[in-house]
């Protein structure tokens, strides 16, 4: 027999049907009759007769129609949801699908593993977990590992030896015994207690990102999950059942406690989950729909999912990759404004403005390699701490299976990550700062030789005026942002954690500083193309006569003032997808393996610039910039 589960006003409700020639309307009214009946009120309705409402599924927000059989429109256990009319702009409306949600309404299962073992985790692969391009399996010496750990914790049990977070209670409550009756509800009552977050929750990515984290990490063999119970998480990741974990909370020291609590409450069965098939549900029906059962928490298990840098961590392997992806666009972007404006490469040299009065260029041209080399290193340092707290065992108490001992210690603490991602965020803030201010010389016609905003017309148009002021904003903005979290610690569980990281909002705001800096470079990669236009029929460079290319695929030259926010978001796609790299990385690599000798040290920046730059800047007859 078919049946549904339906969201109607915040309720699931599981509607059997006993013949698929009922229709979507039938199936809508049966959900809303259901939900009256069990309200005390009827709901607010009189009946069933009263109610308007509308049917979609919960996967891609589809709407259905009524007259169709269910047969046809649906398949069998989908989940939908009845917006009865009115709701959607009440306050107590909850949508059953996350921002963005249309990106996974073509959401394919992946075919490829990824194999963990605790130890060799990147973050490329993390984010590409997170991005829904693999599932999860484990080495078979991971498997032997974790299954060591826990025969020790299941030898402290069976002797009912005294063990933080085992058989005692936690932070204050560390010298509470608790009867051996009692230590499964004790991780139980962990997980709900500490589930206790506030804020949007995180997108499906980054939800992903943290569970695949944490499996990484309970891998390692340190933790004393039981085998069976790392599978059952394992099963719900490669299901892409995703729990509701709010983005506030942690204070990066015992860990991420509210994030990871979050999460292991929907593996066990409790509080929201999300899946492309589901949308956000019940963490039982969405599991149920999967064919996986909640798990059943162990002693020590529930210490186990929770306990760790996992939240800072998996948000800054995503920061340190986007990090990496617009610092190198950053460079080309720069070049297109430096051949816009007419700089040089040869800062310094007598020849470098043979054909104007000009001597040297303003810093934010000649500094560039200065300024963007720094970010590059600061991103590589910042990777590099990252990368070992990805494989790094991050729980307390630590279970030495090869020892038959476990150890207290402050492997939780996020200082490392915490102070890493400050250091982050202030690093690549530079990148907008410096961008920001060629934005200026390309509208101010006094600095550039451009029409003023580089617009035809100026005073009937606005052109880039207020493009540039968008920019400004972002970077100000960022000053605050830029403020280290870290600096900053609050006691808490009754002075026991006395000192934290503030790690989760470290985290945070690095992703939010690096998202105003692709938005900023978005607006000088437009305000360079749209520069070149008062330039033609002069050519630039090949690979930057690419960019311009790419940019135009997407965006049409600006001839007179039109909605420009659809423009920047586009060109902010692009910067986010890498494809100004794509179209400008084969030439420069062809470049440096053709005239960079291998014992010459160069600054990466320094090298872009000189090559996309190269020959560019010739007498005007030869018909080039």
């Amino acid at each position: 027999m078919p049946r549904y589960t339906v969201h109607v006003r915040g309720e699931w409700l599981a509607v059997p049907c006993r013949d698929a020639q009922l229709t979507v309307g039938w199936l809508g009214r049966e959900a809303v009759r259901r939900y009256i009946k069990n309200k005390p009120d009827n709901g607010g309705f009189a009946s069933v007769d009263d109610v308007s409402f509308l049917v979609r599924r919960c996967k891609g927000l589809g709407l259905l129609d009524h007259e169709d059989p269910l047969e046809v429109a649906l398949e069998d256990n989908e989940f939908v949801e009845v917006v009865i009319e009115g709701d959607a702009m009440s306050p107590d409306f909850i949508p059953s699908q996350p921002e963005g949600v249309y990106l996974y309404s073509k959401y394919r299962e992946p075919e490829k593993y990824i194999a963990l073992d605790g130890d060799s985790l990147t973050t490329e692969d993390l984010v590409n977990l997170g991005k829904g391009r693999y599932k999860i399996k484990l080495t078979p010496t991971a498997e032997k590992k974790v299954q060591k750990s826990r025969e020790v914790i299941d030898s402290i049990v069976k002797e009912k030896t005294v063990v933080y977070g085992i058989t005692t209670g936690f932070g204050k409550f560390a010298r509470t015994v608790i009867p051996v009756n009692k230590l499964e509800e004790l991780q139980v009552n962990l997980v709900r207690s500490h589930s206790s977050g506030v804020g949007k929750p995180l997108i499906p990515e980054r939800c992903r990102m943290l569970l695949a984290l944490r499996i990484n990490v309970l891998a390692k063999g340190y933790s004393g999950i039981s085998l069976e119970t790392l599978k059952q998480v394992i099963e719900v990741f490669n299901a892409s059942c995703l729990p509701y974990v709010p983005e506030k909370g942690t204070v990066g020291a015992s860990g991420d406690l509210a994030p990871l609590s979050h999460l292991a409450l929907g593996l066990i069965g409790e509080g929201k989950m999300w899946s492309p098939k589901s949308g956000w549900a019940d963490a039982k029906y969405v599991l149920e729909a999967h064919g996986l059962k909640p798990v059943v928490l162990k002693p020590k298990e529930g210490l186990a999912l929770i306990n760790g840098t996992q939240m800072i961590t998996s948000l800054g392997c995503e920061a340190v990759e986007r990090a990496s992806a617009i610092a190198r666009q950053a460079d080309i972007v720069a070049a297109l404004t430096l051949e816009v404006l007419k700089g040089t490469t040869k800062a310094f040299d007598t020849e470098s403005h043979r054909f104007c009065d000009r001597v040297q260029d303003a810093y934010t041209l000649r500094c560039c390699p200065q300024v963007h080399g720094v970010a590059n290193d600061t991103i590589a340092f910042v990777k590099n701490i990252i990368t070992t707290e990805l494989n790094s065992a991050t729980d307390n108490p630590m279970v030495f299976a090869s020892r038959g001992e476990t150890i207290s210690g402050g492997n939780f603490h996020g200082e490392y990550p915490a102070k890493a991602l400050d250091y982050l965020a202030i690093g690549v803030h530079e990148l907008a700062a410096i961008s920001e201010r060629r934005i200026e010389r390309l509208c101010n016609p006094s600095l550039s030789e451009l029409p003023p905003f580089l617009v035809a017309e100026g005073g009937l148009n606005s052109g880039f005026m207020i493009a540039h002021c968008t920019a400004a904003a972002l970077v100000s903005e960022n000053k605050a942002l830029c403020h280290p979290s870290s600096v900053d610690s609050l006691s808490t569980s009754a002075a026991t954690e006395d000192h934290v990281s503030m790690g989760g909002w470290a985290a945070r705001k690095a992703l939010r500083v690096i998202e105003h800096v692709e938005q900023v470079l978005a607006i000088e990669l437009l305000a360079a193309c749209q520069g070149i236009e008062f330039l033609r029929p002069l050519r630039t460079t090949t690979p930057l006569e690419k960019v311009y290319d790419l940019v135009r695929s997407v965006v049409r030259p600006w001839i007179k003032d039109r909605f420009m926010a659809p423009d920047i978001e586009a060109a902010h796609r692009l910067l986010v997808e890498q494809k100004v790299w794509e179209v400008a990385a084969p030439y420069i690599e062809k470049y440096r393996m053709e005239h960079i000798p291998e014992s010459r040290p160069v600054s990466p920046t320094a090298f872009s610039l000189e090559f996309l730059h190269k020959k560019s800047i010739k007498i005007p007859e030869s018909g080039d910039l």
